[in-house]
């Protein structure tokens, strides 16, 4: 992906489209089919976008430097809060039907202690993972000359970093507090695998997507 002006602002939009998808879908638990520890695991639907939301940050990252990868959490941030404002204020808008207005609560009327979840969980995983992300890459070119044969390593290491934050922070405040699960010693594990199942998928994930970082970043091999 060449450094254009162009490129950037589309990575952004792609970056916020993943990141509102998360966010609205995240409220649909699904079961893997996967026992551990005698529970299931659990992830939720947002699992399937989010970490999309990583590999374009490491993309304008590798690309455009890490100040405008900050730019990308800043405004996927002030994204974030916009969309929350506008599905809340549409909520109390009357509905036609009763069954109309059921599917857009439970749907989308999340509650308050999701969205600081989510919000609080966004900004300290990506912002672990610019500055992880940043970090290894510094030291290998200090090292080697060159990103030359280690750009696998942090954009899969600071992948992997953040969204363990990530899955730690969103599960405990959505649905260890929020559930009450922390305070349920039969949810506890089941908390566990949701946190352990979700970062683990994400792992896979991010190991899937490396091939598209290492596609789009091609023409910046050398710095």
């Amino acid at each position: 992906m060449k450094k254009t002006d162009r490129n950037l602002y589309i990575l952004y939009m792609i970056f916020g489209t993943m990141l509102i998808t998360a966010n609205c879908v995240a409220s649909k638990i699904f079961t893997t089919g996967i026992n551990l520890f005698g529970a299931p695991i659990t992830l939720t639907s947002g699992a399937l976008a989010y970490p999309f939301t990583f590999l374009m940050t490491d993309i304008i990252g590798e690309i455009w430097g890490k100040e405008k990868a900050n730019i990308a959490v800043k405004g996927g941030f002030i994204c974030q809060l916009l969309s929350t404002a506008l599905i809340i204020i549409c909520r109390y808008f009357p509905a036609t039907d009763a069954a109309m207005q059921e599917s857009y609560v439970t749907l989308l009327g999340q509650n308050w202690v999701f969205v600081i979840a989510s919000l609080v969980a966004y900004v300290v995983s990506q912002s672990i993972d610019v500055k992880v992300f940043h970090t290894i890459r510094e030291a290998y070119i200090k090292k080697h000359g060159s990103t030359k044969g280690g750009k696998w390593i942090w954009n899969n290491g600071s992948t992997m970093t953040s969204q363990l934050v990530d899955s730690i922070i969103y599960a405990t405040i959505a649905f260890g507090l929020g559930f009450g699960w922390l305070f349920q010693p039969g949810m506890r594990i089941v908390l566990f695998n949701m946190i352990l199942g979700q970062w683990l998928f994400k792992i896979v994930i991010a190991a899937f997507d490396t091939p598209l970082f290492y596609f789009f970043t091609r023409h910046n091999e050398s710095k």
